[in-house]
């Protein structure tokens, strides 16, 4: 199986109630041969309605690192989520949740495909749901963020997720600077040239 035929399973997927209520299938995007792999928790309001991964606020900081801090289009990363369906509080799609344990693991087969698939040579999990489930750890990201785990031999990055960012102060946060340190770490990993910064 190709990643696209991975995506036309997914996208006819109806293994949980998460299918009752999205728009659409929000499968992830990307190089399907990337060196980085990003993996954050389930679509929000913006992507159930695009299809696409990171493209609301907290998808616009996410971008402005790739490529203005890593120095490579988003298009050379992998972006994808443990959930592949927007979760919502009392599936009224008004205000988001993270996944209940059976959507995880009625989903987890296709990003577990994905990883195998694309095979990126460094994971960055973003915030604690997604590290928590790649890691199967219960420690929070504030203890794990900035220090390497591993995933089926697959170097593992654990950092703040963009929207956490965005919640504490922006692009004025001080986490902003603990990311970029995470982000340094992964391209030295990945063996991709930092940038200089302006």
């Amino acid at each position: 199986m190709n990643i696209e035929e991975l995506k036309a399973t997914a996208m006819a997927c109806k293994l949980c109630r998460l299918a009752t209520t999205r728009k659409t299938v929000v499968f992830g995007e990307g190089n399907p041969n990337a060196k980085v792999m990003f993996i954050g928790e389930g679509p929000g309001a913006t992507e159930d309605a695009t299809g696409r991964p990171f493209v609301g606020r907290a998808g616009e900081l996410l971008t402005r690192i790739i490529e203005k801090g890593m120095g490579v289009p988003r298009s050379e990363v992998y972006i994808a989520n443990i959930v592949k369906c927007r979760p919502t509080v009392n599936q009224e799609m008004k205000k988001d949740r993270p996944p209940e344990p059976d959507e995880v693991e009625a989903c987890t087969p296709f990003l577990l495909n994905q990883i195998k698939l694309i095979s990126p040579r460094v994971i960055v999990t973003l915030g604690g749901p997604s590290t928590k489930f790649i890691l199967g750890t219960k420690e929070g990201i504030t203890k794990l963020r900035g220090k390497w785990g591993e995933f089926q031999s697959i170097p593992v990055m654990p950092t703040y997720h963009p929207s956490y960012v965005l919640r504490n102060g922006g692009d004025k946060s001080p986490l902003r600077r603990d990311v970029w340190e995470d982000i340094k770490l992964v391209m030295e990993r990945a063996g991709i040239p930092i940038p200089p910064q302006s």
